[in-house]
């Protein structure tokens, strides 16, 4: 068992679900079980801060002490939200870390979820040692991304939102597995919207290796084998807990 010193909370807001365990983060794994509610239709932030207090209290720490990390589907700078790709426009230029804080009445870290799915592989996954560029892709409703260049987060990298020339949509509406439900795709058919997405990003970055996070990714043998790429590509070792793990790191820190 974790010290606790060694505990925080991680809690993960996402466009469809909101998740949060205690993570030992001596190891980088859940002493919990995690929970999980859907993310309010419409994701205002009262309705939202309202479904993160209700995890922390299924959790039992809506009133401790322990250290809690937020991550967040948007770009987060300073801890304003400047983006709003999968959640209500009213996150726009949001001084959403002061809200929460004020409406759990604690200090939190708040950070990018695609980042901080970056800081847990890092840490405790694919991305241990890795040296050279690292690009994380988390699949999911959207597309979130983080960059680690030789054990440095770059923050907000947002190549999710790369464009798609002349088809007016961006590389999410297109590729994300949100995509692949909603157009109905066989893993086959996703794994060539997946092909263009991760050629084209490579073309740009020449990154020295892919990991591929997102609920999706437990389905990682179904349709990463079917990508031809120069750059190796693997499953996040977190996989969809990687969010919740790497927002309790960043609070410890």
């Amino acid at each position: 068992m974790a010290s606790d010193m060694a505990r925080a909370v991680g809690v993960d807001i996402g466009g469809t679900g909101i998740k949060a365990a205690i993570v030992d983060l001596e190891a980088g794994t859940l002493l919990s079980d995690r929970i999980k509610v859907a993310t309010p239709s419409g994701a205002e932030p009262k309705d939202v801060l309202r479904a993160v207090r209700e995890v922390l209290e299924q959790l039992g720490v809506l009133d401790d002490a322990i250290p809690l990390g937020v991550a967040f589907p948007a770009i987060v700078k300073s801890g304003r939200t400047l983006s709003a790709a999968n959640v209500s426009k009213s996150w726009i230029g949001f001084e959403a870390e002061t809200f929460f804080e004020d409406g759990l009445g604690r200090d939190i870290h708040f950070a990018n979820d695609a980042d901080v799915a970056g800081v847990a592989e890092m840490r405790f996954g694919a991305a241990r040692d890795a040296k050279g560029l690292t690009i994380l892709t988390t699949l999911g409703t959207g597309i979130g991304s983080a960059m680690i260049y030789n054990g440095v987060l770059i923050p907000n990298s947002e190549l999710g939102h790369l464009q798609r020339a002349k088809h007016g949509k961006d590389a999410e509406a297109y590729a994300a597995y949100s995509a692949m439900e909603r157009d109905d795709l066989s893993w086959e058919q996703w794994a060539e919207r997946l092909q263009w997405y991760y050629e084209h990003v490579e073309f740009l970055f020449t990154p020295d290796l892919f990991i591929v996070g997102g609920g999706v990714s437990k389905h990682a043998d179904s349709f990463l084998p079917l990508l031809k790429l120069k750059t190796p590509i693997v499953p996040a070792v977190h996989r969809n807990n990687a969010g919740i793990v790497g927002a309790a790191a960043l609070a410890l820190d």
